[in-house]
């Protein structure tokens, strides 16, 4: 092991909450992975410690969310739909109205809260908020089963003590909460890789979608063909993000995880194994700066949670020796389907995908570059693995 501190929020309260029974989101999976982590011997150790994190104040949540929305939200949870609640997205057919609404998403805000306050103390190197990542969540609206926005807070947490912050997500739906949150500003680098708005909710986050006024050229969107597999989609991440990270120079990266991008996601069309999950961790981490990891997607409960796994097990800097699981037929994983450890299996890409994925998603790197580098003082360049060159 290494001597990197990392955090994992989780607060015991969350396990009487949860979504209703025929939602696709699982409260569940914070937990599972929890779970998991310690039975591997990688939680609850020297320098891979738990914390159990405060509920988000009202006061807290108003940092982001408007008064009369949050008003709105607690008395549909009551059990009092109003038509004002409606108009903010309440009790559509992703945003089921429920006891534990509110509960949940002020239990995740406040993980996500103090995350950021444990990275501004030095206490944590680390930290992670599987509880989070709810970034459709508006200042006075709900969206895909989120209703309150903790990447949002966090972001504005850390950039209200004066750090320069990348908030990066590579959920496999567009952060459109997040994006409009920071959409004029240049304190916040907002980069989200994401399956096209053509073909996935919430139909935006498209290449021209780059920041307005001051924020211009610090929100990227990079859309993804349906089919992207792991080659290509590393392509787009060394093309666009690791050059603009560099050039950017944050103080603080916020990552949002979303494991609905893998293969077999039933709400999803991308074709990623969690092995990619391992490559942004170590990509990541050579920015040597701290890094608050948010939750995200995720619908299929095991495999998000084994690349949720994966995840920590590569940022506490253990090699696949280290790996517990393998050969053990899943025992550990609780699982019979993949016997090799936490790792996935590599997907064969066949020549048909190749050429249904690249072009297009060439494309749409060179347009991104075009719009967006010169505002970062980097030249342009073509989208086939070159490194960009400083303009000026």
């Amino acid at each position: 092991m290494n001597d990197r501190k990392l955090i994992f929020l989780y607060p015991p309260e969350v396990e009487a909450l949860s979504y209703p029974a025929d939602c696709p989101f699982k409260t569940q999976r914070a937990g599972l992975t929890r779970q998991r982590l310690i039975s591997f011997g990688l939680l609850g150790v020297e320098g891979r410690q738990e914390v159990a994190p405060r509920e988000a104040s009202l006061a807290a949540l108003r940092e982001f969310h408007t008064a009369a929305y949050l008003e709105e939200l607690q008395r549909a949870a009551a059990g009092d739909l109003t038509v004002a609640g409606f108009r903010m997205g309440l009790g559509g057919p992703d945003t089921p109205v429920f006891k534990d609404m509110f509960a949940y998403g002020a239990w995740a805000c406040g993980a996500a809260l103090t995350a950021a306050d444990l990275l501004l103390a030095g206490e944590a190197d680390v930290a992670f908020n599987l509880l989070g990542g709810f970034h459709h969540a508006h200042a006075a609206r709900a969206g895909g089963f989120c209703y309150l926005n903790d990447v949002v807070l966090a972001c504005q947490r850390l950039a209200a003590a004066g750090k320069r912050v990348a908030c990066l997500d590579v959920d496999a739906h567009h952060g459109d909460g997040t994006q409009a949150a920071f959409y004029h500003r240049n304190d916040v680098l907002t980069i989200s890789l994401h399956e096209s708005g053509r073909t996935l909710f919430p139909g935006g986050g498209f290449e021209d979608e780059i920041g307005a006024g001051p924020g211009r050229g610090y929100n990227v969107n990079v859309p993804l063909p349906a089919d992207t597999y792991d080659e290509a989609f590393l392509l787009a991440f060394d093309g666009v993000v690791t050059p603009l990270l560099g050039a950017y120079e944050p103080d603080v990266l916020v990552l949002e995880l979303g494991m609905d991008t893998l293969a077999g996601d039933p709400l999803t069309h991308l074709h990623l194994t969690n092995n990619v999950a391992a490559e942004i961790v170590k990509r990541v981490l050579r920015l040597r700066r701290p890094i608050l990891v948010a939750g995200g997607g995720g619908y299929h409960v095991e495999n998000t949670v084994r690349g949720w796994a994966l995840a920590w097990r590569t940022f506490c800097g253990e090699g696949e020796e280290d790996d517990f699981s393998l050969g053990l037929g899943g025992v550990l994983l609780g699982s019979a389907e993949w016997a090799g450890g936490l790792r996935d299996r590599e997907l064969v890409v066949t020549a048909e995908r190749r050429r249904a994925v690249e072009p297009e998603l060439r494309a749409t790197m060179e347009t991104v570059i075009k719009h967006v580098f010169r505002h970062h003082g980097l030249g342009t360049y073509s989208a086939v693995g070159c490194d960009p060159v400083r303009s000026g």
